[in-house]
């Protein structure tokens, strides 16, 4: 349930009906915008009479919520979230972000090098697998502790924080100093580590599951939110089709429809939508005329070589032509 209160509510009355509300076991999540002040009613609303609360001269409106999702919910929070992902870098509500590097970290001269590259075209994150969840178990499977001792080193040359990837809540203590941490595909609906990362301060970099709706994604960043940290990224990265000509369908449907479903930042990843590299700058670009809130590129400085996804990464050069033309395309939206 939403409590709409009016601008001008007199405070000693708010804070009556405040009270009132978490007598009755609600807990209350408020949401101040420029033009509102909007509580969300989480717990068993069902005997609340909205007639009552409407009645109040303190209150504008209130709406009963049917979707299963609260906290990600739109109608829950009006305005964009906004996250600080570090070092003064925003994402969501007009604040664009470029989340570049190679897919897996394979030694220091590798991500120093590629760090220093996407940087210098615009990229303000660097991303990086240091563990890798691999379909096969006897491909690459990351450098693990010592891949994200290589990305902190990186953050400290290049002073981009770093979104790197968590495959089991064991591991949390190991990601301390890590800025981002993204939840793959995979583990969409690992519910236990969503609750864990719910416990957290760090942003959460959350991935559609293969074959997930829109409303599974969202219930996977309600886990999150639920267990108090509001900070979730939603990313699109393909899903499964009958199609094989790519490595997945890049569903760009996902932009418009998630910004009006919810008020999370949300990001493209056209590397692992398309598994093409040379497919992923028309991908960028159409991505970025949906109106999403970033972009996770794929970036290698030797592809041939890469130990893992080589086909889908851009060589620096390429990330470089693809943020001009991206930001082309972004002003031409703001005219």
């Amino acid at each position: 349930m939403i409590v709409i209160l009016k601008n001008n509510a007199e405070q000693q009355k708010v804070e009556i009906l405040k009270q009132w509300l978490e007598n009755q076991q609600l807990s209350i999540h408020e949401s101040v915008g420029e033009y509102q002040r909007v509580w969300g009613l989480v717990g068993d609303t069902s005997r609340i009479d909205t007639d009552l609360i409407e009645g109040l001269d303190i209150v504008e409106g209130v709406r009963r919520i049917s979707e299963p999702y609260k906290q990600a919910n739109r109608k829950f929070h009006p305005d964009d979230t906004v996250i600080d992902l570090g070092g003064g870098n925003l994402i969501g509500g007009g604040h664009f972000q470029y989340f570049a590097g190679p897919c897996s970290v394979e030694s220091e001269e590798q991500i120093i090098e590629v760090a220093k590259a996407v940087k210098k075209s615009g990229a303000n994150i660097l991303r990086g697998g240091a563990f890798k969840p691999r379909t096969s178990p006897y491909a690459f499977q990351g450098m693990r502790a010592e891949g994200l001792r290589l990305l902190l080193l990186a953050k400290e040359v290049t002073g981009m924080p770093i979104c790197t990837e968590i495959m089991d809540a064991s591991h949390l203590d190991l990601f301390e100093e890590v800025d981002i941490i993204q939840v793959g595909a995979r583990n969409m609906q690992n519910f236990e580590l969503l609750k864990e990362l719910g416990k957290t301060d760090k942003p959460i970099f959350l991935k559609r599951g293969l074959s997930a709706t829109f409303q599974e994604l969202l219930m996977s960043a309600e886990y999150i939110m639920a267990n108090g940290n509001s900070k979730v990224i939603l990313c699109e990265r393909g899903i499964r089709t009958f199609e094989t000509a790519t490595r997945n369908t890049l569903d760009l449907s996902a932009v418009p429809m998630l910004h009006e479903k919810s008020h999370l930042p949300v990001v493209i990843d056209p590397s692992h939508a398309s598994g093409i590299a040379r497919f992923v700058k028309p991908m960028s670009y159409a991505a970025a005329a949906s109106g999403c809130d970033g972009l996770m590129i794929e970036v290698h400085n030797d592809p041939a070589k890469a130990l893992s996804d080589g086909p889908q990464a851009l060589r620096p050069e390429e990330f470089d032509e693809v943020v001009k033309g991206v930001e082309k395309i972004r002003n031409a939206l703001k005219d």
